[in-house]
């Protein structure tokens, strides 16, 4: 079997000497036509690997910006059904970048691991991040997943101990998404010198790439994190440019400003070289 598009992305980067660059949005934020334009717009301006928010009725793991761009999504009308196919359409025309589906377990059970996980996988889609279904309870799924290519992504925090992330790492792939901070998506931001130590621990036990997430937004913070990860992952700052373009009516405006932001993240990175 080959390298996988995830295996790559990060093969490239540390050739590279960098970290990767992890960039999310919600699909369906203002709109699924601006959210391809905004896929387009993070790949062409330096994402690695792009996290695609598929919406739901109750984030608990999300903030404000992600929560109230997940009601907007679904006030629109977005449902998992046209996630996958806007992964789809954008892998007409890219075959490399990652696409990774982040959401909560309710939408995928409801349409059916086996449903999903063929459509996912047949759409170009890469794994998941599903935020609330925990390692004790994602064997069903992990062995769907298995049979069709898919990583099941899982999370780590400052809290988790060696133990904690041999349980964590167990049939995990792709990477291990270390939340920086303890709370929800956008608040706070985090201190790299505090989670040193914790990054590297979870590296080790999991033998994957570890990708620092949760409090980052500014291309200074993405560099400290840079220092400490395989790879920088940015979220509320990107759907905070969406909900933007939501709030003055101009959809269009929101695929230029996600790249003008990732490209600033990205020569932000780029400026800490690996050892």
């Amino acid at each position: 079997m080959g390298r996988t598009r995830i295996e790559a992305a990060f093969a490239k980067a540390r050739a590279e000497n960098r970290a990767a660059l992890v960039t999310y949005l919600m699909a369906g934020d203002p709109d699924l036509e601006t959210s391809y334009g905004a896929l387009c717009a993070l790949r062409d301006n330096g994402a690695d690997i792009i996290e695609l928010g598929a919406p739901f009725t109750d984030p608990m793991a999300d903030g404000a910006a992600i929560q109230k761009a997940g009601l907007r999504a679904l006030a629109g009308g977005t449902k998992l059904t046209d996630v996958i196919a806007l992964a789809a359409r954008f892998r007409k025309n890219d075959q490399t970048t990652p696409l990774i589906l982040m959401g909560y377990a309710n939408p995928v059970h409801s349409m059916g691991y086996e449903a999903f996980a063929e459509a996912a996988a047949k759409a170009g889609i890469d794994g998941s991040i599903i935020v609330d279904l925990p390692p004790e309870e994602d064997a069903p799924l992990r062995e769907i997943y298995g049979r069709h290519g898919l990583s099941v992504i899982r999370l780590a925090t400052p809290t988790t101990d060696e133990h904690r992330a041999a349980k964590v790492s167990e049939g995990a792939s792709g990477f291990i998404y270390f939340v920086a901070v303890t709370g929800v998506t956008g608040a706070g931001s985090a201190d790299p010198a505090a989670i040193a130590g914790r990054v590297a621990m979870v590296k080790r036990v999991s033998g994957l790439p570890v990708c620092v997430g949760f409090g980052v937004k500014s291309g200074a913070q993405a560099a400290e994190m840079a220092k400490i990860a395989d790879g920088v992952v940015v979220g509320s700052a990107f759907v905070e440019k969406a909900g933007d373009a939501h709030a003055t009516g101009r959809f269009e405006a929101a695929g230029p400003a996600m790249g003008m932001l990732a490209h600033e993240l990205r020569v932000a990175i780029d400026s800490v070289r690996k050892a």
